[in-house]
C-alpha cells in the first residue's frame, strides 16, 4: 500500500494508466495474504461465518448487538411492506417522508437539542455539514490530525470554496488554543474531533476542547459514530459522558454502528440544520435514506433506550478483554471503549498476525497497516459487543497469546 501516494501521481494521456501499474493487491492475493474486501456469508453478531466455516468476530462495529435483534428487524420489515424498499429520490423532492422527520426529532429529543436532520449515509454527515458551513475564505476548519477520513473530506469541499484547514496535535486542547490564537481576527473557526477515534478508542478530552472553543468563540462539531451505544448516560455519547452536551454546538454520526442500519444522523440549532440541509450539495442532491433503513435506526434507538444492560454488558465486555490483553503485555494505547487496538508497528507482521489468527484460530480482527494509519502505529483493531459471550472472549485471548508469542509481541 505504500504505492498508494506514487501512483496517484501518475498521470498522462490515459488516466487508466495507474491502474494496470497498481499490482500491490493482485501480489498479495496470489500470496494468500490480502486482507480486505473479504466477502462474509453472514455476519449476524459475535459468530459469523467466511467462506463457509464461523469465525468469532472481533471486527464489527455492531457495538450493540441489534442488527438481528428481533424488533430491528421487524421494523424494517414492516416499513418495506407499508412504504417499499426506497424514495428514489432526494428530501429536496420527493424523498422527505413522516418517517425521516419522525427520526429526526427522537434524536434531537434524546440528544436534548432542538433539531435533528436524518442524511442516507454517516460520511454523508461530515461532507454535507463541514462543507455547507465553510464554504468562503473566511472559513477555518480546525481538525484533529487523527479525525475520520469523511471529515478530511468535507474539509477538502470547503478547501474548494476557498476555507482553510488547520489540524492540531491529536487530542491536545493547549495545541487547540494555540492554532485558533493564530487565526485572523476576521477569519470564523468549525473545531471538528470524534468523540471517540475510530481506530485507537480513546475518548476525545471533550472538557478541554469545549473550554478553548468558548474561549475562541468558535463552533463545535463533533462525531459521535463510535459513541453513540458505547459511552455516556442512556448511551448518548462523548457530550453526555462529560455532561457537557449543552456546549457543544453540533453532534454527529451513523446509523451503521450502534444503530443496526445504514444512514446518518445530526443534532443541534433548528437554524442550523435548516441552512445545512438547504446549502449541502451532498445532501441535497442525494437519495434520501431508505424507509426500511430508517425505520430500522428508529427500532434500534428505541431498543437502546429500553435495554440499558446492553450498554452494561457492552462495557462489561470491553473492559475485561482491554485488561486481560494488557495483563498478556499487548500494547493498547489509550484506549477506554470498545475498540481496543493491538499495536503491532510494522506493516508484515501486522497483515502475517491476522492472517493467523484467521486461519489457524478462526479470530476475525481488521488489521490497520499504512498509509490507512501513521508509520509504526500500524494495529490489529479488535472491537467488542454487547452479545460476546465469555467464552468467545477467551478463546480469542488464548489465540492473541499464541499468536503474539509466535511474532514475538509477547
Amino acid at each position: 500500500m505504500a504505492s498508494r501516494t506514487s501512483l496517484s501521481r501518475i498521470g498522462g494521456r490515459d488516466v487508466f494508466e495507474k491502474c494496470y501499474k497498481f499490482m500491490t493487491a493482485d501480489n498479495a492475493r496470489a500470496m494468500g495474504v490480502y486482507p480486505f474486501f473479504r466477502p462474509l456469508d453472514f455476519n449476524n453478531g459475535p459468530e459469523a461465518q467466511l467462506e463457509g466455516r464461523n469465525v468469532i468476530m472481533l471486527g464489527s462495529n455492531n457495538y450493540l448487538g441489534l442488527t438481528t435483534h428481533p424488533k430491528v428487524r421487524e421494523a424494517a420489515k414492516q416499513a418495506i411492506d407499508k412504504y417499499g424498499t426506497s424514495m428514489t429520490g432526494s428530501r429536496l423532492v420527493n424523498g422527505s417522508m413522516r418517517l425521516h422527520n419522525e427520526l429526526e426529532e427522537k434524536l434531537a429529543a434524546y440528544h436534548g437539542k432542538e433539531a435533528g436532520l436524518v442524511f442516507t449515509t454517516g460520511y454523508q454527515v461530515n461532507i454535507a455539514t463541514i462543507s455547507s458551513l465553510l464554504a468562503n475564505k473566511k472559513s477555518v476548519a480546525v481538525i484533529d490530525k487523527d479525525d475520520h477520513a469523511s471529515i478530511y473530506d468535507g474539509v477538502r469541499l470547503g478547501q474548494a470554496a476557498g476555507a482553510r484547514m488547520v489540524r492540531y496535535r491529536h487530542n491536545d486542547p493547549e495545541a487547540l488554543d494555540q492554532a485558533l490564537s493564530e487565526l485572523d481576527t476576521s477569519e470564523g473557526a468549525l473545531v471538528i474531533t470524534d468523540g471517540v477515534f475510530s481506530a485507537q478508542g480513546e475518548i476525545a478530552n471533550l472538557p478541554g476542547i469545549v473550554s478553548v472553543v468558548k474561549k475562541h468563540k468558535a463552533r463545535l462539531l463533533v462525531d459521535d459514530a463510535h459513541a453513540l451505544g458505547v459511552i455516556g448516560p442512556g448511551g448518548r455519547g462523548t457530550a453526555a459522558h462529560f455532561g457537557v452536551a449543552d456546549q457543544v454546538d453540533l453532534i454527529g454520526g451513523t446509523f451503521s454502528k450502534s444503530l443496526a442500519s445504514i444512514g446518518g444522523w445530526l443534532v443541534g440549532e433548528r437554524k442550523v440544520l435548516d441552512y445545512i440541509q438547504h446549502f449541502a450539495y451532498s445532501f441535497l442532491f442525494a437519495a434520501s435514506a431508505a424507509p426500511p433503513s430508517v425505520a430500522a435506526a428508529m427500532a434500534a434507538l428505541e431498543v437502546m433506550q429500553a435495554e440499558p444492560e446492553r450498554q452494561d454488558k457492552l462495557r462489561e465486555n470491553f473492559t475485561y478483554m482491554r485488561n486481560e490483553l494488557r495483563r498478556l503485555g499487548f500494547e493498547l494505547g489509550k484506549t477506554e471503549t470498545a475498540v481496543i487496538p493491538i499495536y503491532i508497528r510494522d506493516d508484515l507482521r501486522t497483515v502475517m498476525m491476522w492472517k493467523t489468527l484467521l486461519d489457524e484460530h478462526s479470530i476475525y480482527v481488521n488489521p490497520f497497516i499504512t498509509p490507512g494509519v501513521p508509520p509504526k502505529q500500524q494495529v490489529l483493531r479488535t472491537s467488542y459487543m454487547a452479545t460476546h459471550e465469555r467464552h468467545h472472549l477467551d478463546r480469542a485471548l488464548e489465540a492473541f497469546e499464541k499468536v503474539g508469542k509466535k511474532f514475538g509481541i509477547l
